[in-house]
């Protein structure tokens, strides 16, 4: 192996870092709000401050609590075709979802991502045949994405960092348009969820199965009226 060799492989491992996080990824992220646009309808989120607020707590309140230690907890399970243990992890995050449109959002971006993989043959560094080969019923997002973040090479931290800020990216751009906010605010919260992304990281990293959590009671609520809300933009 030549030193250029050597060089490549991290540089391989954050391109493929920057591609999954990124919110042109054909999974169908940017059509949901994850409750923000509910709470915009309630009165809770009315401006730049009080959405970059939410989005701040809604990453370390639920996002680290929750996806993000399955997808910490799922990348070594995936490398170890340890198909026992990334059942149970898919089974937690079905079970953990307190709302039809929560549940039914997990599903769609999780097969979105096998049919991504699929799309890309032999490129797909063998993402989809381990899906397949899981027999996951259906496959959940955050487990979905531990496979194609396993089998890039890359950093459990920088995987974890990645997938929070796709989530970021996202989320500002429902503030942005159900609030609405212009482009510069847009900026700014996401700069503020940037700084609070590494904390947010190393609360994932540090859970294990007795202390991850999905209890976000508020959300579910303002998720359950969204179900039926008048008028929105957003599937959730």
């Amino acid at each position: 192996m030549t030193m250029a060799d050597g060089a490549s492989r991290p540089v391989a491992g954050l391109l493929r870092t920057l591609w999954l996080a990124s919110p042109t990824l054909p999974v169908g992220g940017f059509s949901y709000s994850e409750g923000l646009e509910a709470a915009v309808d309630a009165g809770l989120v009315r401006d730049e401050p009080s959405a970059a607020d939410w989005l701040t707590d809604q990453l370390h309140l639920g996002l680290a609590r929750s996806d993000l230690a399955v997808v910490a907890q799922a990348m070594p399970a995936w490398q170890a075709h340890d198909l026992a243990r990334i059942a149970a992890l898919n089974a937690w995050v079905l079970a953990t979802r307190e709302t039809q449109e929560f549940r039914l959002q997990t599903e769609q971006m999780g097969r979105s991502l096998v049919e991504w993989a699929r799309s890309l043959g032999v490129l797909g560094c063998g993402v989809v045949e381990q899906l397949l080969a899981a027999d996951l019923r259906p496959p959940t997002y955050p487990v979905a994405m531990a496979c194609a973040a396993a089998a890039s090479g890359a950093a459990p931290a920088d995987s974890l960092g990645g997938f929070a800020f796709g989530w970021a990216e996202n989320m500002v751009q429902a503030a942005i348009k159900s609030v609405p906010l212009g482009q510069s605010a847009g900026q700014r919260m996401l700069a503020r969820l940037v700084e609070e992304i590494p904390a947010a990281v190393e609360h994932a990293l540090s859970l294990d199965d007795e202390s991850r959590q999905a209890f976000t009671p508020g959300l579910a609520i303002l998720s359950a009226r969204h179900e039926t809300q008048y008028s929105r933009l957003f599937r959730s």
